[in-house]
């Protein structure tokens, strides 16, 4: 134990020293670790930058794979329905509750694929007039002649006589207003000729044209 402590005593001045030294390492080594661990951030970010972006980039791709279709008459629960393209008709008034009684569903095609913007209308039974700007897929060939425009100061008599109600007589009196009058300024102009009033220039009003 003698001998202990006197190697203690002569040499307890280097064991301080040496110590100190290695606290002084240990020091040096965690302070310059931490810078790396700093340089490490920008990475980090720089993934966080790219999931935003490959996020922002779905959610591009889901809008443009979206349509809003209006679904109007006669459903249970009328509006505008967020759809996925692809889907039907049928998928749409499904949305809206279904229809109602007395509904006509032979004049929707419930098969017809669904497009942004779309408006979807299912008539009553007995309804006629379909409001403008509806597109329900279908087609007749009652619907592509009232889809005929025809011109009055242009048209021949024989296409004046395709208007609804317009035969041989009231033909020849359009074609003689136009050579008395000239060319009509307004498709009401066509009161003034024999054999047109308020009522009738109204039922053929969407087949005219100026």
């Amino acid at each position: 134990m003698e001998l202990i402590k006197m190697i203690w005593d002569d040499y307890r001045k280097y064991c301080l020293i040496g110590i100190c030294v290695v606290v002084g390492i240990i020091v040096i080594l965690f302070t310059h670790k931490a810078p790396n661990n700093n340089l490490d951030m920008p990475v980090a970010a720089e993934d966080t930058q790219s999931s935003s972006q490959k996020k922002l980039t779905t959610q591009s791709s889901d809008t443009h794979s979206v349509a809003y279709v209006d679904v109007k008459g006669a459903v249970k629960q009328p509006g505008v329905y967020k759809l996925r393209q692809g889907l039907r008709a049928q998928d749409a008034i499904d949305c809206a509750g279904g229809v109602i009684v007395g509904a006509d569903v032979n004049h929707v095609n419930m098969a017809q694929s669904v497009t942004d913007q779309q408006v979807l209308y299912v008539p009553m039974q007995g309804e006629d007039n379909t409001p403008i700007g509806v597109n329900n897929g279908q087609s007749s060939a009652s619907g592509d002649a009232q889809a005929d425009v025809v011109n009055l100061n242009t048209a021949t008599k024989e296409q004046l006589t395709k208007i609804t109600g317009v035969g041989d007589k009231k033909a020849d009196l359009i074609l003689q207003y136009r050579e008395q009058h000239g060319q009509f300024k307004t498709i009401d102009d066509l009161k003034e000729v024999s054999g047109f009033g308020d009522k009738s220039v109204y039922k053929i009003r969407d087949q005219l044209s100026i």
